[in-house]
């Protein structure tokens, strides 16, 4: 099969009013291919002409005007596999599959608009789902519609000119020095210590604290590297790339963790004893107690069993992250380096999250500014 370059032919008015235009695809198998576009204006069959073209070539399906938004978005997605963390991919696929096609597959991707977006996004808000879910669902959409239009599949990227929700401000209210120490307190030979530990002392990810390795962590020098995150993908749980480029890092242990992770480490060649031929060998620093993957969904659930039976107020567990960089500001650290630790991709993101802790601090530093001038100026 041989394919030569695709030229651009005739663009001419019918006697009826109507625009063509024919575009030239070169040859496959010995003949010559053409394919024709109408319009009610030149301008719109340039246009049809030049997606056309453009199509060809960058090796692309050549675009149709019975292409579905189905269609597309099945394509879509398999291109953009390899540009997506398997999770992310996995989760554009469901919300595709269950949020955008049901409403909008069967409509022709050239004739998407802006209102049939609008529509669904408003009808899903109405449905019930979230402000967070439907702003997700949008920018899906216009992620999938804006490479469509930079492959020239579309004239326009229908999805960036729709509104989504406003997704509400969530008060993040973390534990505070006290109730930190309490719950480690608590915990104290829990076979989860550990891991509660890193979580509020150095900030991991649930996912980056749960796919450490052994060989990760440096007992000796302090310190551990951030190099997987472990997700459930596709009903297993795999070790997977960090979340950004910035996530990969090296973070610095406080003494308690250091200590936690030792008595850890005893007790899980215990475990590993008790479970003899059951045990499944690997590296992961925290396992069940044969030695397999700790699930993120049962970690939640205990550690929310057991602020129910401490007491203590409901708590995700990602909100120990939130605990660890609240102490670290409210101690004076700099933002930076909580960005740092954190595995923030900007210092921005650091601030506009912690935004909550930087009243206090400035009451500190006024009062620090008050102490240094009263004591230094008056008699």
């Amino acid at each position: 099969m041989t394919r030569r370059g695709a030229q651009e032919g005739s663009i001419y008015r019918r006697a009826d009013g109507l625009w063509v235009g024919a575009v030239h695809l070169g040859y496959r198998d010995g003949k010559r291919r053409r394919k024709a576009v109408y319009g009610k204006t030149r301008r719109e069959v340039q246009e049809q002409v030049t997606v056309t073209l453009r199509a060809v070539q960058q090796g692309l399906p050549v675009p149709t005007e019975r292409q579905t938004v189905d269609q597309y978005l099945s394509a879509w997605l398999v291109t953009a596999r390899t540009a997506l963390r398997p999770r992310t991919h996995e989760s554009y696929a469901d919300t595709v599959r269950l949020h955008i096609i049901p409403t909008l597959g069967g409509e022709q991707l050239a004739k998407l608009s802006p209102g049939q977006v609008q529509a669904l996004l408003d009808a899903k808000l109405a449905g019930g789902l979230s402000p967070r879910t439907v702003q997700y669902i949008h920018a899906i959409l216009r992620r999938a519609l804006g490479q469509a239009y930079r492959w020239g599949i579309v004239p326009r990227n229908v999805a960036s000119v729709v509104t989504p929700p406003r997704v509400p401000r969530v008060e993040v209210r973390p534990f505070d020095p006290d109730q930190a120490r309490a719950f480690l307190s608590a915990m104290r030979g829990d076979r989860l210590e550990a891991l509660y530990t890193v979580a509020i002392a150095v900030g991991l990810r649930q996912g980056e604290a749960l796919g450490l390795r052994w060989r990760d962590v440096d007992l000796e020098a302090g310190s551990l590297r951030v190099c997987h995150s472990l997700q459930r993908i596709e009903g297993k749980l795999q070790l997977v790339e960090p979340k950004t480029a910035r996530s990969r890092r090296t973070v610095s242990l406080p003494g308690v963790v250091v200590t936690a992770l030792r008595e850890h480490r005893v007790r899980q060649l215990q475990e590993h004893l008790l479970a003899g031929s059951r045990w499944q060998v690997s590296d992961q620093v925290f396992t069940s107690t044969i030695g397999t993957p700790l699930d993120g969904v049962t970690v939640t659930h205990r550690f929310q069993d057991t602020l129910r039976r401490l007491g203590m107020p409901h708590q995700r567990f990602h909100d120990l992250r939130h605990a660890c960089a609240s102490l670290l500001l409210a101690q004076g650290v700099s933002p930076r380096v909580v960005m740092e630790t954190l595995g923030h991709s900007q210092i921005s993101v650091t601030m506009n999250v912690y935004s909550h802790v930087i009243p206090a601090l400035q009451r500190d530093a006024a009062d620090r500014m008050d102490a240094l001038l009263s004591s230094s100026g008056r008699v």
